[in-house]
């Protein structure tokens, strides 16, 4: 990229999801809603999990960190985002974009990775039952845990290093409400073909790999259970256990802020412990 004279863009500007008033403020109270909705939902279910002495097994420790990601998830652009539909011209800085998109690629990125080992999880549990405890011990979980942190970064990284060195002399409006990173890249001012590449293997990458690997895992897992149909309670929850991973995966394309909650509202134990928790924390006080 050849050096050339040009006024480096300091902000952008986020057309935002509508420029009419009325629907900006139904917007506002929807997305609100929604966001209320998943913030005290994923507190509840790490508090669950944390407090609950029953919910100990890695199923629950990866639950919990799933939930905690989500809450970091939701709270990248949705703050900014609300507050913006009473802002008459919507700007972010140079600065608050880079560190959008990093954060939004790196737990984006994470989830999805973190969604796999919940699949490997669950094979351990249903195939390997009397070394499931050997295998899925507190050392490994962590360390499945870091390297989907680890795996994040990495691809968070390659996206925010390919941006930075881009020049923006020009138009700064981002048709979007967010630092959407195929919004910025359009508006450089270069050809950014071979950084279009490059993000769109790193990110179509990640994507299909853990998709594939997902329904490849679960279709053989709800095959092994089918065979075993016949053996009662257990494999009814087994089953239980991967119809709410697998209702994960296809609402991570749709909307990821509701992975933990589906899953919660597929385990019976997880229940079961939230109304313990309730019934002890609130109700006893308000008595």
């Amino acid at each position: 990229m050849e050096p050339a004279n040009y006024t480096r863009v300091t902000e952008f500007i986020l057309t935002g999801l509508s420029q009419t008033r009325e629907v900006q403020l139904v917007l506002f109270v929807i997305f609100l809603s929604f966001y209320l909705f998943i913030l005290p939902g994923n507190i509840l279910i790490i508090c669950t999990i944390r407090l609950d002495p029953h919910l100990t097994s890695p199923m629950y420790f990866l639950l919990a960190n799933l939930a905690f990601l989500d809450i970091w998830y939701s709270s990248i652009t949705a703050p900014k985002m609300l507050v913006d539909f009473f802002v008459e011209r919507k700007r972010i800085s140079f600065g608050g974009c880079i560190t959008q998109l990093f954060f939004l690629h790196f737990v984006g990125a994470s989830e999805m990775f973190l969604l796999t080992v919940m699949a490997f999880d669950r094979y351990a549990a249903i195939c390997r039952p009397l070394h499931y405890a050997t295998i899925m011990n507190r050392r490994l979980c962590c360390i499945l845990v870091a390297l989907s942190w680890l795996g994040g970064f990495i691809h968070s990284i390659i996206q925010v290093a390919l941006i930075v060195r881009l020049p923006f002399c020009g138009p700064n409006e981002l048709d979007s409400y967010f630092c959407d990173i195929t919004q910025v890249v359009r508006i450089a001012c270069a050809n950014t073909f071979p950084e279009e590449l490059v993000m769109i293997f790193s990110s179509g990458l990640i994507s299909v790999v853990c998709f594939i690997a997902l329904l490849m895992s679960y279709a053989f897992l709800l095959a092994m259970l089918k065979k075993h149909s016949g053996s009662g309670e257990s494999t009814s929850r087994a089953m239980s256990t991967c119809y709410s991973h697998i209702t994960i995966v296809v609402f991570i394309v749709i909307f990821p802020l509701l992975n933990p909650i589906i899953y919660t509202l597929r385990n019976k134990e997880v229940k079961i412990a939230m109304r313990k928790l309730v019934n002890r924390y609130i109700l006893c006080k308000e008595k």
